[in-house]
């Protein structure tokens, strides 16, 4: 579901790893529930501060606000659920390339 005003935008898989030795946004997990994007941040998942590097690495990547991002689910397991918001043609095509990057 939507936020009421966040526009346009899309649901994305992702899977974290948090306590990285560096922050990566790229390449595809194929687990259970299907494919999803590679998160990877330096911070240890503790105390929220994992899930806000995973919302900072995805805004950065996307090139999208902070705000344009909101953890849907998954808050504390490491399959997680992303909503972008901007136009969907944009965002489609950075994830196909960070997909396969």
């Amino acid at each position: 579901m939507r936020a009421e005003g966040r526009g346009p935008g899309m649901k994305v898989a992702v899977r974290a790893r948090p306590g990285a030795r560096r922050e990566r946004v790229g390449g595809c997990w194929d687990g259970v529930r299907g494919r999803a994007l590679v998160v990877a941040v330096r911070a240890r998942a503790v105390d929220g501060k994992a899930n806000a590097e995973v919302v900072n690495a995805l805004a950065a990547a996307f090139g999208v606000p902070k705000a344009a991002v909101e953890l849907v689910s998954g808050h504390r397991g490491r399959d997680k659920v992303v909503e972008l918001a901007g136009d969907p043609a944009a965002l489609g095509i950075r994830l196909v390339e960070l997909l396969t990057g």
